[in-house]
């Protein structure tokens, strides 16, 4: 007899920005799923399963099968993360934080997915890129992220007045990320570089109580006193 067994589906779970308690930013959705899954694909094992416990203190801890993806994981393990959904078991995919698969190495495996015709469930949660898209009255219509720019101070001031060209061109606005305790010289190679004209927006700590987000021209940004070492933050830029 053929064998009917339902596949699992693969659930892709936001996480947290900052440290505030998970259902004060998360819908009562994601909630929902961490109680029913048991099988999960994480970033980190460590941060996963504090935050699984915060969202759901009575999941016992014990039951939890984790597979882990970062940079550690093996090229060959990866095509059997998706294995147990061939069983009829559910799978969370979780970021260390923010949504799977953007900025982040998830993308791997919903696109192994696809290929084994597993469902895919994206679940609503924060986004830094989004949010602060909407924060910074820069143009939603259009727009690109970057992740992280160069290190090297050449590099990365090509890159900039390059971006800053392509925003002017095609009235988009530009988004990056850097290491947070690179973030103060990045605003300073951003201010020395940029035109003055150029709007920068500073995104730092969102959803968190001490967010701060503010956009000014790079002129404007010249007299001000920042001070976001070792905060996470992302920059946009539009000509």
């Amino acid at each position: 007899m053929k064998d009917t067994k339902q596949l699992g589906q693969l659930y892709l779970i936001p996480n947290r920005l900052g440290e505030q308690p998970p259902l004060e930013v998360m819908p009562l959705s994601i909630k929902k799923i961490i109680e029913k899954v048991d099988h999960y694909i994480v970033e980190n094992e460590k941060v996963a399963r504090q935050f699984i416990k915060k969202m759901v203190s009575t999941k016992s801890q014990d039951k939890l099968m984790i597979k882990t993806l970062n940079k550690f994981t093996s090229e060959l393990e990866i095509p059997t993360y998706l294995d147990v959904c061939q069983e009829g078991f559910d799978v969370g995919l979780i970021s260390d934080a923010g949504c799977p698969g953007v900025a982040d190495p998830g993308a791997e495996i919903v696109q192994l997915a696809h290929q084994k015709g597993i469902k895919v469930v994206p679940l609503v949660g924060p986004s830094s890129i989004l949010l602060s898209l909407m924060a910074s009255g820069l143009s939603g219509q259009s727009f690109t992220f970057h992740g992280y720019l160069p290190i090297d101070k050449n590099e990365k001031k090509r890159i900039l007045k390059k971006l800053e060209a392509k925003s002017r061109q095609d009235n988009q606005t530009q988004l990056f990320i850097e290491t947070p305790y690179r973030n103060n010289q990045l605003i300073e190679d951003i201010l020395k570089t940029l035109h003055p004209n150029t709007h920068l927006c500073i995104a730092v700590n969102i959803t968190t109580s001490d967010e701060y987000i503010k956009t000014k021209t790079v002129q404007e940004w010249k007299t001000e006193h920042f001070d976001f070492h070792k905060q996470p933050a992302i920059f946009l830029i539009q000509a």
